[in-house]
């Protein structure tokens, strides 16, 4: 399995093995780094377990129809517990007549230790979301009692899963899991890690989180411990462990392809040291009290774009297009026919790939990083999923004021890294000449969809918790507006040379909740973005927020076609600069009268510094490229000036 790639390079690793501490060490040692193996907890058997006793009855009397087995040590406890007070040949017996599943390859042979076969075995990442669908895909639980091997702790996830196909559970509950006898090297690595001894810690089970947090919580270090694991490089075996970590506020950069130890091991040191780079330049540029100082000596800094965000006088327009990369251009549905819209848009290569194609295609003034609105939403704890047909849905939306309360802080960027990294792919492969934009959700736009599940015409429980609950409402838009300025300060820090806020549905609002609800949130966001860098503050819908738009903040205000351009500018003043504003549904039609509805636009700016031209929303998936390259070549020769 090792590779010639995989290196810690001399990196300190953290990891907290106990059963398995001495191969740990041995293989980090092997990959090049320095281990820190500290155990981090054992397993102690139930001493009187007299439900385990009670379940095996009920299972030897046919009162059982499915036995889950989640842990290998689990079945090895339940079978030393049982051997001595039950008739132990027919409890085996009867469990061979049942339906019995397991999770995984210890479960499995500890089974056949016993002479049984289980029924049927769950694939990886071997979570309880794979039992669930291993279930759905093979058999009916409605009226059923299913006896649940549990972890050291239960997983109040699964149990709710087979609860709501109908299933009467029985937890079996056989070990708990507890803190070494010797805590010393435990303590020790919490020690090393809050002093910055350690580059990377490896996590292969949730109760390690647990544990080691609580180890710092009696050092009295558990802030500390916080704000030393996000400079590190954070590598878990797998989701259930990632789901652990993300909980803690722990952001994790690494998974291995298989969630076994010795794949996290050697694919964590062949990324490891690059990852860690890549961390600690992000986290310099973007700390309180540092600065993003502007390179006047770079080729884009003199482009058409970035004059027209400062209002100077330009030679024509610059036009870039929103949606520029997408489902109209036959380059990208070509790597959409071998990967997901979120796998896509987590490719860092491929995210440069098809901005610069569609730049170089196009002829198009700026790019902007290929990414979408909603996965900052992932680390905040939304569980997000893109399904064909009905676009992003979010399975566990925040309806109720309690809700925000899980709706976890964005103390880090670092579970975003793969748009960070996005950005600088992009900067690397964009010609010198041509800047990058950033982009985020605005506040409102992400509330919507945290709230909604997805997209929505009324946004009736948005609104709801808007209007009856002003206090979980600014909560929440608080955090929001803290994540996406901390998100957009580290586009620019990875090489983004303006950023866009986009606030796709703030338009379902009037103007006073608008002023009431959101513009306070956005002002204090756009306030804490990097001096010096072009803010493109867009919205849609309601032409009436234009200013309210402005009073919020924004080098250059975006503006949608529902509004002529001239009376847009007037009503948001002459001091900012404007994008906009094509229908962009004129794109479908004949070339020429494309050109005319450029001109007409055009008109309406009258050659003011400042303009920006784009559509008043993305290019739809049915627009002929050859119209969209005829829109770019109509705005640079009808604005050209002497």
């Amino acid at each position: 399995m090792t590779t010639t790639a995989a290196n810690f390079a001399g990196l300190h690793v953290a990891a907290l093995e106990s059963r398995h501490a001495d191969d740990m060490a041995r293989l980090i040692e092997r990959l090049g780094g320095v281990p820190h193996v500290s155990p981090s907890m054992r397993e102690v058997p139930l001493a009187n377990n007299r439900p385990a006793v009670e379940f095996a009855n009920r299972l030897m009397t046919g009162q059982v129809d499915v036995v889950i087995f989640m842990t290998g040590v689990g079945v090895r406890h339940l079978a030393d517990q049982l051997r001595r007070q039950v008739d132990f040949d027919r409890f085996l017996a009867s469990l061979a007549d049942i339906t019995t599943i397991v999770r995984g390859p210890k479960p499995v042979a500890a089974l056949h230790e016993l002479g049984l076969k289980p029924s049927l075995r769950v694939p990886e990442p071997n979570t309880w979301r794979e039992v669930l669908q291993t279930i759905d895909a093979h058999l009916s639980l409605a009226n059923q009692v299913v006896g649940l091997q549990e972890y050291g702790v239960p997983n109040p996830s699964l149990v709710a899963g087979l609860e709501a196909r109908g299933a009467e559970v029985l937890n079996l509950k056989v070990y708990d899991w507890d803190l070494p006898e010797d805590t010393e090297p435990l303590a020790g690595n919490v020690r090393a890690m809050v002093a910055g001894e350690i580059d990377v810690a490896l996590f292969t089970s949730a109760t390690q989180v647990a544990h080691l947090l609580e180890m710092a919580r009696r050092l009295d270090l558990e802030d500390a411990l916080q704000a030393a694991l996000r400079r590190m490089v954070i590598a878990s075996i797998g989701p259930t462990t990632t789901e652990a970590l993300r909980d803690s506020g722990i952001p994790v950069d690494l998974a291995p392809s298989h969630p076994k130890m010795g794949h996290l091991v050697n694919e964590t040191a062949a990324q490891a040291a690059d990852t860690l780079r890549r961390k600690r330049e992000v986290a310099r540029v973007i700390e309180p009290g540092s600065s993003v100082p502007v390179d006047t000596s770079a080729p884009y800094h003199n482009s058409l774009f970035l004059r027209a965000c400062r209002q100077e006088a330009v030679e024509r327009t610059p036009i870039w297009l929103m949606r520029q990369a997408g489902r109209y251009m036959a380059e990208y549905r070509k790597i959409r026919q071998s990967m997901s819209f979120l796998e896509l848009c987590k490719n860092p290569q491929l995210c440069s790939q098809v901005m610069v194609e569609a730049v170089e295609r196009l002829g198009v003034d700026a790019a902007i990083v290929f990414s979408d609105l909603l996965p900052i939403l992932e680390p905040m704890g939304m569980e997000l999923r893109f399904q064909q047909g009905d676009g992003p849905i979010i399975d566990n939306p925040l309806r109720e004021a309690g809700d925000i309360d899980r709706f976890l802080e964005l103390e880090s960027v670092d579970a975003l890294h793969f748009v960070t990294e996005a950005v600088r792919q992009t900067r690397t492969d964009l010609p010198e000449e041509i800047p990058l934009i950033g982009f985020a959700g605005a506040p409102f736009t992400l509330a919507s969809y945290a709230i909604e599940g997805g997209a929505s015409r009324n946004f009736l429980f948005t609104k709801t918790l808007m209007y009856r609950d002003r206090g979980a409402w600014d909560a929440l838009m608080e955090r929001l507006a803290r994540a996406v300025a901390l998100y957009l300060n580290a586009q620019i820090a990875a090489g983004a040379q303006a950023v866009q806020l986009f606030d796709s549905w703030v338009g379902c609002l009037g103007p006073d909740d608008y002023r009431r609800f959101v513009l306070p949130h956005v002002r204090s966001l756009i306030g804490a973005l990097r001096p010096g860098v072009p803010v493109i503050h867009f919205a849609i819908g309601n032409p009436m927020l234009l200013p309210l738009l402005r009073e919020a903040g924004g080098s250059v205000i975006g503006v949608d076609w529902r509004i002529r351009l001239d009376d847009a500018w007037q009503s948001i003043g002459y001091d900012r600069a404007v994008q906009g504003n094509l229908d962009p549904l004129v794109l479908l039609a004949d070339e020429a009268e494309i050109r005319r509805r450029a001109g007409e636009v055009l008109d309406q700016a009258a050659g003011r510094p400042g303009h920006i031209f784009n559509l008043g929303h993305g290019v739809l998936q049915q627009t002929p490229v050859e119209s969209v390259i005829a829109l770019v070549r109509a705005v640079q020769e009808l604005s050209s000036r002497p």
